[in-house]
Parts: structure tokens; sequence; C-alpha cells
């Protein structure tokens, strides 16, 4: 679907869109703040930990977007879940063993968003 208007410019096609949608987006947005935020923490100590946090971030921001534009979302349910799912034996390799209560929670919620994609991508094929 083409999500670019007869003015040039980009509309949100979110009509399609089921309660499983918005949890996964609410999802992605609650994981790319953390992840912003951590960026923020670790500008001035950790460049590339502050960097590698900021792609995430961006990364989780794009696909809420995307799938709020309708952009290929059965791709995005696909590339999401390994990008997603990447992320969790870094971290435990990067914290083990002293991990914190933003970590697991974000961990938290990002098994939650894989369970949410792979039940989108299975519904659309």
């Amino acid at each position: 679907m083409s999500t670019e208007t007869a003015s040039g410019g980009f509309a949100l096609h979110t009509e399609s869109m089921t309660g499983l949608h918005w949890l996964g987006v609410a999802l992605a947005a609650i994981t790319g703040v953390i992840h912003l935020w951590l960026a923020y923490a670790f500008r001035a100590d950790e460049t590339a930990l502050a960097v590698a946090f900021l792609i995430a971030a961006l990364g989780f921001f794009g696909g809420v977007a995307a799938v709020l534009l309708d952009y290929r979302r059965r791709l995005l349910y696909a590339l999401g879940i390994p990008f997603t799912a990447g992320q969790i034996p870094i971290w435990y390799v990067v914290n083990a063993p002293n991990f914190g209560a933003t970590g697991i929670a974000d961990k938290v919620v990002q098994v939650v968003l894989i369970v949410v994609l792979a039940v989108l991508y299975r519904r659309e094929s």
C-alpha cells in the first residue's frame, strides 16, 4: 500500500490495525524509549555503547513508523523478530551477572514484542 499522499506527504494507515498491532506498537515504543534513555545515560562514559543503544532505538522507532504507515508490515514483523531477539543474548553477555531492573524490564517487553510479532506474521501469511 502506498503511504504517500497526493500532496507529497505521508499518511497514517491505521484502519486495518487490530489491538495486537497497537500492542506491538506500544511495546516497540517502550523499548525504543528505554534504548534512547540508555544512549543518553552512556553518552559520556561509553560512546560505543551509547551509539549501539541509539541505533537500536532508531530501529524500534523506524519499525513503529513503518507499521503506522502500513509499509510492508509482514516484512517488518519478519525482520523485527531477529532484530529484537538478537538483543537479548547481547544484553546478557554485556551485563552478566549484574542485571538491573531497567534491563530486565526491557527484556520482558522485548520477549512479549517477539511473541506479538510472531503472531502478526503468522496471521498475515
